[in-house]
C-alpha cells in the first residue's frame, strides 16, 4: 500500500517537473525542475529495492551532472539573451523525426507494460542475487552495445562542447603580476564599496551612499542592475534611477567596444 501511494505521488511530481523543464522560459527554472525529476527517480529506485541505483542517481546525476548544469549557467550569465537564429540547417526536420521516433519508443514501452506480465525490480534483483550483480549482468551482457555507444556519445559531446567553447586568444594571458600592477595603478586599488540600505532592507542592487549623502556609482552591481532594468524594476528616487541607467549605459558601451576590438583582431588574423 505504501509503495503504491509513493509511486502515484512521485509520478505526479516527476511528470509535472518534467513538463516544467520543457516549458520553462528560463534555464535556471529548467535546471531546478530537472533536479526534482532526478530526486523523484532516486526515491522510486529506493522503493523498488534498488539502493545502488538510488545512490548513483543522487550522487552522480543530481550531485555531479546538476552541478555541471549550474556551472554552465553561471558561465553563460543571467543577463544573456537566447539566440533565436537557427545556425544548423534542417534541425527542425531532424528534430521532428527524432520526436516521432521517441514517441514510437514510448508507445512500445507502454504496450509492453500493459500486455506483458509485470515483474518489477525486486524480482530481478532476487534472481541475480543482489542489486549490483543484476545491474552488472544487464550492462555487460544484454545492453553492452548500448552502454558502449552511450559512452562514445558522451565523449563526442564533451569534445564538441570544448570545440564550440574554444576561443582564440587575441592577446597574451595576463599573469598575477600584471593583474596586481593594473589594480594598484588604476583608479580603484581598494575593493569596491558595499551596497547601501534602501527602504527598510539591505539591497545589493542599490548603490551605497557617501558621507555627504550622494550616491556612489562604484557600488552598483552592473549584472543585477541590468537584470532589474530588463524586468522593469527601477529605484523610486529619480537621482538613483538616473545613476543606475548611466552606469548600465556605460557598461553596455564598454562591452560593445570590447566586442568590436575582438572582431577587428579576428579580421586581422584572417
Amino acid at each position: 500500500m505504501g509503495e503504491t501511494i509513493t509511486f502515484w505521488v512521485l509520478a505526479v511530481v516527476s511528470v509535472s517537473a518534467a513538463l516544467g523543464l520543457v516549458f520553462s522560459r528560463k534555464a535556471v527554472y529548467s535546471a531546478l525542475m530537472l533536479g526534482v525529476v532526478m530526486l523523484s527517480l532516486a526515491v522510486l529506485y529506493a522503493v523498488q529495492d534498488a539502493p545502488f541505483l538510488a545512490a548513483v542517481q543522487i550522487i552522480v546525476y543530481t550531485g555531479a551532472v546538476m552541478m555541471l548544469f549550474l556551472f554552465v549557467l553561471m558561465l553563460v550569465g543571467v543577463d544573456s539573451a537566447d539566440s533565436l537564429v537557427e545556425t544548423i540547417k534542417g534541425q527542425r526536420f531532424w528534430a521532428t523525426i527524432a520526436g516521432l521516433g521517441f514517441a514510437a519508443l514510448l508507445a512500445l514501452g507502454a504496450g509492453n507494460m500493459v500486455f506483458a506480465p509485470a515483474k518489477g525490480v525486486g524480482g530481478a534483483v532476487q534472481e541475480a542475487g543482489g542489486n549490483v550483480p543484476a545491474l552488472a549482468q544487464l550492462i555487460f551482457t544484454r545492453h553492452v552495445f548500448a552502454f558502449e555507444v552511450t559512452s562514445a556519445l558522451l565523449i563526442t559531446a564533451a569534445l564538441g562542447a570544448m570545440v564550440l567553447a574554444h576561443r582564440e586568444r587575441v592577446r597574451p594571458k595576463a599573469t598575477q603580476r600584471d593583474l596586481a600592477r593594473a589594480r594598484f595603478t588604476g583608479p580603484q586599488p581598494s575593493p569596491l564599496p558595499g551596497p547601501g540600505t534602501y527602504a527598510l532592507h539591505n539591497a545589493i542592487d542599490m548603490p551605497a551612499l557617501l558621507p555627504d549623502g550622494s550616491v556612489s556609482p562604484k557600488s552598483i552591481n552592473r549584472v543585477l542592475a541590468r537584470h532589474d532594468q530588463e524586468d522593469g524594476v527601477r529605484p523610486t528616487d529619480p537621482a538613483k534611477a538616473a545613476l543606475v541607467k548611466q552606469v548600465i549605459d556605460k557598461d553596455v558601451a564598454v562591452e560593445e567596444d570590447v566586442a568590436a576590438t575582438e572582431a577587428a583582431h579576428q579580421e586581422d588574423a584572417k
